[in-house]
């Protein structure tokens, strides 16, 4: 049977954690990706040749747990040199939104439909699974992923490598405040860490087949171990998590033109008033977004003069 087959456990979790932990709590995960023809280096090199380059971020995997977004090393190869060179390159590199290729999507809506099915659910839009996406990371032998959170839940699958995963509760606000998530969305992904934090960090050790479910925006940091790495972060938006992000985005916008705002769920009326008025807005400029160097001149307006920095000399 192929591996991903909707009729097979793709993605299998322990001590029945998809149906009790599920989507609130981070668990460790098992799945039968580790040897898929798309998820070998030639693969991965075929696929980074053909998106386009806004898709695909890469600088130097040595970097700070509290890595400054404003003193990123870049690597001097073009995307393929970095893939095919993993092993030596000194690189950290994610390929984004791998579902724009058909094969990926397939692979990618396959194994979140043998979740939905071991959750009791016949097809991904009765489980929830909205707006699926993927990301691609290869890594070179002792790169950091600096501190950070993510706007989707996610099941972070290990293809090739040793990896440790180390993720922190999204709900102490001792950790990461309202202002530094809402910053993280809208600006740089990268979060400042303190020691501090340690005690409190749910490490997953991670070897080919392991794997761990993220929750929404809990923030974490990554590092892999002496041989190059290979993981994709399968992922999904429900409503609630997009009308979420919104409302982030909307909030910084205004916070922009001098309009301190409270937090999404803070105002609900207030809410719902900015979101109807945001999407309009959106749904405007979205046509514009088929345009790579249209895609780039909107992030530099939203996201600061910065947003681009990694495709500098692309």
């Amino acid at each position: 049977m192929n591996a991903t087959s909707p009729l097979s456990p793709v993605i299998s979790a322990a001590h029945n954690a998809l149906r009790l932990d599920f989507p609130l709590k981070p668990f460790a995960i098992r799945h039968q990706l580790a040897s898929h023809p798309l998820l070998t280096l030639p693969a991965i090199a075929h696929l980074a040749a053909s998106l386009p380059r806004d898709l695909i971020e890469y600088n130097s995997g040595d970097a700070a747990i509290s890595q400054d977004p404003d003193t990123v090393k870049l690597v001097p190869l073009d995307p393929v040199e970095v893939v095919n060179r993993i092993e030596t390159a000194g690189a950290w590199m994610v390929l984004k939104r791998i579902e724009t290729a058909p094969q990926y999507r397939a692979l990618l809506e396959d194994t979140l439909l043998s979740v939905a099915r071991a959750r009791g659910f016949n097809s991904l839009q009765d489980a929830g699974f909205e707006q699926v996406e993927g990301f691609l990371f290869v890594s070179s032998p002792y790169s950091t992923t600096p501190f950070h959170l993510d706007s989707e839940d996610n099941f972070f699958v290990q293809i090739h490598g040793e990896k440790f995963f180390t993720i922190y509760d999204n709900h102490d606000r001792s950790i990461v405040s309202d202002d530094e998530i809402e910053r993280s969305m809208t600006r740089h992904r990268n979060l400042k860490f303190d020691d501090s934090f340690a005690p409190r960090a749910n490490e997953f050790h991670l070897f080919e087949g392991d794997g761990c479910f993220v929750p929404y925006q809990w923030p974490h940091w990554v590092r892999t171990a002496s041989s190059y790495s290979i993981s994709v972060a399968i992922t999904w938006k429900t409503a609630a998590v997009r009308r979420n992000n919104d409302l982030h985005f909307c909030n910084s916008l205004l916070r922009n033109l001098g309009m301190p705002q409270l937090p999404p769920g803070a105002h609900p009326a207030l809410d719902a008033v900015k979101l109807a008025v945001y999407r309009s807005v959106v749904g405007l400029v979205q046509p514009l977004r088929r345009s790579e160097s249209l895609r780039r001149v909107i992030r530099r307006i939203a996201l600061g003069k910065r947003a681009n920095y990694y495709l500098k000399g692309a």
